[in-house]
């Protein structure tokens, strides 16, 4: 993991409890082995990573509901989204039952403005 310039593993800040942890379960599932907390304590051990006592507990508990491949592969954002997108537009409205409602006029669409290209900066990412 990561070394702190004085090398001590105590000056790292306590996500890297929560850090250590998550590599030692992603070790064990790669490994096709059972994740629980002696076996992630083990491995952090063995990674020389002093970590809390609850943390392997908490992760193995955490996991073991878990699909880990599933966990995985699934594509998820953090945190509230923003607005959804608007839902499709509606068809026009249904004549009325006399039948003798005249057509509803199509709207005309504004086409929307081109994206302006991009301004060349004299520099490119990938120099």
């Amino acid at each position: 993991l990561v070394q702190t310039p004085a090398g001590s593993m105590a000056d790292l800040p306590l996500d890297n409890n929560a850090l250590a942890c998550t590599y030692a379960a992603l070790i064990l599932h790669d490994e096709g082995l059972e994740i629980d907390a002696s076996k992630i304590l083990k491995l952090t051990q063995a990674a020389e990573v002093e970590v809390e006592g609850f943390w392997p507990g908490l992760f193995a508990k955490t996991l073991a509901r878990q699909d880990m491949n599933k966990l995985l592969t699934t594509i998820s954002g953090g945190g509230p989204a923003g607005g959804g997108g608007g839902g499709g537009g509606g068809g026009a409205a249904a004549p009325a039952a006399g039948g003798g409602a005249a057509p509803a006029k199509e709207e005309k669409k504004k086409a929307e403005p081109e994206p302006e290209e991009d301004e060349d900066m004299g520099f490119s990412l990938f120099d």
